[in-house]
């Protein structure tokens, strides 16, 4: 059994050891568009960068604040806080992304998921507002089912609802 280091692979057209150079101006020309998504590049400003919300507190502060429902998606939203700039670079926008185990087995989850992230990541980057966190919950059937346009119209709206002016937030209460 030969091992790993040994490995050669053949060049086209050649059946012997001794094979011709291969010139390495004949290799495909490098992509000249955007950087893709996966991989760690992100697709927004550089004024408001993008990063993953990680730790649970963060997802469950998320989850005390604004929130709107769609039919395929659920976002919550909220500003941080002036003692949480250390956990983010300043102006970043932050976003996380979950998909429960009703949403479906392992890989509708993460189909959902990567649907989310292909949506909001570059949808962020106009949308998104400096120094607020995100979070997007798929939902069940739809999330990785639904139509892709149908998503992000979805989503423009749910950004647009949790940073609307709340009613009443400018009106006095009550005394009790």
């Amino acid at each position: 059994m030969a091992s790993a280091l040994g490995w050669r692979p053949k060049t086209v057209g050649s059946s012997s050891t001794s094979a011709a150079p291969v010139d390495a101006s004949a290799s495909a020309p490098e992509p000249s568009g955007p950087a893709p998504l996966h991989g760690g590049a992100r697709s927004v400003s550089a004024a408001h960068p993008l990063t993953r919300l990680k730790k649970r507190r963060d997802f469950l502060a998320a989850s005390r604040a604004r929130k709107w429902s769609a039919p395929g998606l659920v976002l919550q939203a909220r500003p941080r806080k002036e003692e949480e700039a250390r956990f983010a670079p300043e102006g970043a926008v932050r976003v996380g992304y979950t998909a429960s185990k009703k949403v479906g087995d392992a890989v509708t989850r993460n189909r959902a998921k990567r649907r989310l992230r292909a949506l909001a990541e570059p949808a962020l980057a106009t949308l998104g507002r400096a120094g607020w966190d995100y979070v997007l919950i798929a939902r069940r059937d739809e999330t990785a089912g639904r139509l892709f346009a149908s998503l992000e119209a979805e989503f423009a709206e749910a950004v647009r609802r949790v940073h609307a002016p709340r009613k009443g937030a400018d009106a006095q209460r009550r005394p009790r």
